[in-house]
């Protein structure tokens, strides 16, 4: 996978790995699913929204805890997937957060998501995935994740949701989305394209490519002042044709964010596609292990920065420590 562009040609920055409520509850197309995972304690909505404005479908699967109710709201995460992505997957992390009471919204962004895949010629697919990667759809998946935002807080089940505790997360090229939600900014003709989500409180970055082509990572980083946990692995590396990115891309975006508080963990060994719902990828043995070691990290990062709970975050190194090459504690 290619390091992260703002500018047309290096626009590659993306993972190549691949019932409402109650009746009436939410108004949507007449293809929602909803579903009572038993024994989980979650329900799972999807919906497909669209925003009129931009004349753009906005599909979401929302991962909802069954404690949710308006005299006891959750946090909410918005989750933006990795090129090529659907708002399907990284479901293992949509359901271990719910079941723990944070509830998950997983984004689809229609300009980069799996019709990549299964529209037009094999042999026109770098160039469908630069497309993907251009600016404007940077800057639109963004606006999703704003919409998305609006339609939650603002629709019938808004209730159910605390405001005050907003967590923006993502995979390779979502990681990049949610690095843009949370304060990170580029220049343009002398002007900030700041693309900042204020609701936002705190962000999970897992395997982020890098702002290629911009002056410098801090440049663009700084400005990124919530709390964050960065994720990734030494064999977490990115190919296509032309572009290259790997571990040390992802330590320097931990190192160029601008709080004081965030946490890194590196796994041995790995993929850029562990972290996906994949199976197997990165060993069979592995994968795993790390899926199970990343919902925990994730999980005690929220109660850390959302609830002031360090208990699990400080036993987390003691639990999964074979597993890993690098681990910098939350500041």
């Amino acid at each position: 996978m290619p390091k992260l562009s703002f500018k047309r040609r290096h626009l590659i920055g993306a993972s190549l790995a691949v019932s409402a409520w109650a009746a009436g509850a939410w108004k949507v197309h007449a293809n929602e699913n909803f579903k009572i995972q038993s024994p989980e304690r979650l329900r799972v909505l999807d919906l497909n929204w669209q925003d009129r404005r931009r004349d753009r479908f906005v599909p979401v699967r929302l991962y909802l805890p069954v404690s949710a109710s308006p005299s006891s709201p959750v946090p909410l995460v918005v989750f933006s997937h990795g090129i090529g992505g659907s708002r399907f997957g990284y479901s293992y992390l949509g359901r271990a957060w719910a079941n723990e009471g944070f509830a998950s919204l997983h984004l689809q962004h229609v300009g980069s998501d799996r019709q990549l895949w299964l529209n037009g010629s094999p042999i026109q697919l770098v160039e469908r995935l630069r497309e993907a990667a251009r600016e404007s759809e940077v800057v639109a998946r963004v606006a999703d994740l704003r919409f998305a935002l609006d339609q939650a807080l603002g629709g019938e089940l808004g209730a159910f949701f605390d405001n005050d505790r907003i967590v923006v997360a993502g995979h390779s090229y979502g990681a990049n989305t949610a690095l843009l939600a949370a304060g990170a900014r580029v220049e343009r003709q002398g002007r900030l394209l700041d693309l900042n989500e204020p609701r936002v409180k705190a962000a999970v970055v897992i395997s982020a490519p890098p702002f290629y082509g911009e002056p410098s990572p801090s440049h663009v980083l700084a400005s990124v002042q919530v709390p964050s946990l960065h994720i990734t692995a030494t064999d977490d590396v990115i190919f296509i044709p032309g572009y290259f990115s790997a571990l040390t891309d992802r330590i320097e975006i931990y190192e160029n964010v601008g709080s004081a508080k965030k946490l890194l963990a590196v796994f041995s060994g790995g993929s850029h596609s562990i972290f996906t719902d994949r199976v197997g990828t990165g060993g069979w043995a592995l994968n795993p292990r790390v899926k199970e070691a990343t919902r925990s990290l994730t999980l005690a990062f929220f109660k850390s920065v959302l609830h002031a709970d360090n208990s699990k975050l400080h036993e987390w190194p003691q639990r999964h420590g074979s597993l890993l090459a690098d681990y910098r504690a939350l500041g």
